[in-house]
């Protein structure tokens, strides 16, 4: 699935990485624990969590996620935008639950 497919299953919004949406998708992570997605998550996944701050940019960027999707209506702030808009990594907001987005991306996995 690419983040563009994405998009459209999970409603989502594209906050920054207009650019990247042709990107392919490797999977999905779920966490909102920082230790836990540097400790498990994997390169070219997606990571849905309910943390805006601008440690998350940094976790996705020394994972080389494909996105960072924040889940149940969650939405960044600006420094975490701009840190975003500067490091080149992809920000999807969703008003859908955690468990919701993570269901619906399960049923259009490819």
């Amino acid at each position: 699935m690419t983040l563009e497919e994405l998009v459209k299953v999970i409603d989502a919004t594209v906050v920054t990485g207009h650019e990247k949406l042709t990107a392919k998708i490797r999977g999905v992570y779920v966490s909102d624990l920082l230790s836990d997605v540097i400790g498990h998550a994997q390169e070219g996944q997606v990571w849905l969590t309910i943390q805006t701050h601008t440690n998350v940019v940094a976790v996705a960027l020394l994972l080389n996620l494909a996105a960072i999707i924040f889940t149940a209506g969650a939405t960044p702030d600006g420094e975490t935008v701009t840190k975003a808009q500067n490091e080149g990594i992809v920000l999807l907001t969703t008003a859908l639950s955690t468990y919701e987005t993570a269901g619906r991306l399960y049923r259009n996995q490819q």
